[in-house]
């Protein structure tokens, strides 16, 4: 049985046994968290016989607060993206800006677009608008693979309705609305400086070359378009904002319109039709009639597709509420933050850098947020900090430090057409600064919490 140092010991050892299982021994990171979980349960000071109820209690708690809403948006996600509204989107911010800010033009795409599509889904379906502007303004390939991605994964791990925040905001106990708003805001500097300006910085230092000769000929195909209508830019921008609006305006109804009315019939619609899961069904509903014309494939199939993608991400995310709940039960928690406290780290940087050591070590930022929110969710009180800046920081530390086992780090390096040493300059380390930029703009925003609604 460990416990006191030895129990943070073990947790090490927990979390290198899971990273040579899921790098060196190809596990699936699904099968992965659970082994670990069931090991450290078994030499904590948890009973063993209590040890699978744990599991199974963290697994269920998880999915009960965002199960629904992770089908719901990737479905939603799916016929966006099937529907041409994505690229529609992101055409439509490069005339908006002009061929000279493009890479303004860009960055406001990558954060927008990854708000209902998964980071991996989101690059695979952009990059070859960058190779466009590449070719077109001469700007170096690099650059452009910056900003897109690190723009994404910006928006991927802060703005909801994404797995992870989504996580964070639950277990944080905080407003859908204030928390989406605040990550929205935090989003904007982080990759400005992760993505835009060290993408330019980077750019200069790993010429294009003739890496883009062979797409030439590829990019100048017509699309395909039999049976599918081109779909109207401001119906593209309208079905992504549906969501949100309707999320926000349940914020505003309960909390600033009706704050001391809540029973009356009017917030009281807002509060059902604004609520997170409701509010994706109603958009995926809308979606499924108004996009139908453009989209060539059936909604059959348009269905099959998100449910193959949600099926593992649903089982990974409730994995990982079940290891972080058997780190909170062996009471690791506790005795992390008082060795922390002990350095006199403050609470904030604690949940950046717990989750910043997850990401690297596990390759994923949905189960590093995940994780560490379990842990210091229900803390959030005791440590004296607003659980929306707590999760903003935690959620900031799932941005950088992507390494060769996070598949996310292969998407960028084979459709940025980059190098391994070049996708580390690009991505890992771009990345990185966006977090560490998100979460100076965390602390400011503690600063001055006391005149910020929410906060």
């Amino acid at each position: 049985m460990l416990t006191g140092n030895g129990l943070i010991i073990g947790f090490i050892i927990a979390l290198i046994l899971l990273f040579v299982l899921i790098i060196k021994f190809k596990w699936d990171a699904f099968v992965a968290l659970l082994v670990v979980a069931i090991g450290l349960g078994l030499v904590s000071a948890i009973p063993a016989r209590t040890v699978p109820i744990v599991i199974a209690e963290g697994f269920g708690a998880t999915l009960t607060g965002v199960g629904i809403l992770i089908g719901l948006g990737i479905i939603f996600g799916q016929f966006l993206a099937s529907s041409g509204a994505i690229e529609k989107i992101a055409n439509s911010m490069l005339r908006a800006f002009g061929v000279k800010k493009s890479p303004y033009a860009l960055a406001a795409t990558s954060v927008t677009v990854a708000i209902p599509v998964f980071f991996d889904a989101a690059f695979i379906i952009l990059h070859k608008l960058v190779y466009s502007l590449s070719l077109k303004t001469r700007i170096s390939l690099a650059t452009l693979v910056a900003i897109l991605a690190i723009g994404l994964i910006v928006s991927h791990s802060l703005i909801i309705p994404t797995p992870g925040p989504l996580v964070v905001a639950d277990q944080m106990g905080t407003d859908i609305g204030v928390f989406f708003l605040y990550g929205l805001l935090v989003a904007i500097p982080a990759t400005l400086v992760g993505g835009v300006l060290y993408g330019k910085f980077i750019g200069k230092r790993i010429p294009t070359g003739d890496k883009l000769n062979d797409v030439v000929e590829d990019l100048n195909e017509t699309v395909e378009t039999t049976n599918r209508k081109e779909i109207p830019t401001w119906l593209a921008y309208a079905m992504l904002a549906l969501p949100i609006v309707l999320i926000l305006s349940n914020t505003v109804m309960n909390n600033v319109v009706f704050r001391g009315n809540q029973e009356a019939f009017i917030p009281t619609l807002f509060a059902i039709i604004g609520d997170k899961n409701s509010a994706l069904l109603i958009s995926v509903i809308v979606a499924i009639f108004v996009l139908k014309p453009f989209i060539k494939e059936s909604t059959a199939d348009v269905m099959k597709h998100a449910f193959e993608a949600s099926g593992m991400i649903l089982l990974i995310t409730g994995a990982g509420g079940a290891f972080g709940k058997v780190v909170q039960e062996t009471g690791l928690g506790d005795l992390i933050i008082n060795v922390m406290q002990g350095l006199n780290m403050p609470a904030l940087l604690l949940g950046f850098v717990f989750a910043q050591i997850l990401r690297a070590s596990l390759g994923s930022a949905t189960v590093a947020l995940v994780t560490t929110a379990t842990i210091l969710g229900p803390m959030a009180v005791d440590l004296g900090v607003s659980p929306v800046l707590l999760g903003l920081a935690i959620c900031a530390g799932g941005i950088g430090l992507s390494l060769p086992n996070d598949s996310g780090f292969w998407v960028v390096s084979k459709f940025g057409r980059l190098t391994v040493p070049e996708t580390i300059r690009v991505w890992s380390i771009g990345g990185f600064i966006a977090g560490v930029t998100a979460l100076t703009f965390i602390y400011l925003l503690s600063a001055i919490s006391g005149v910020l609604p929410g906060l």
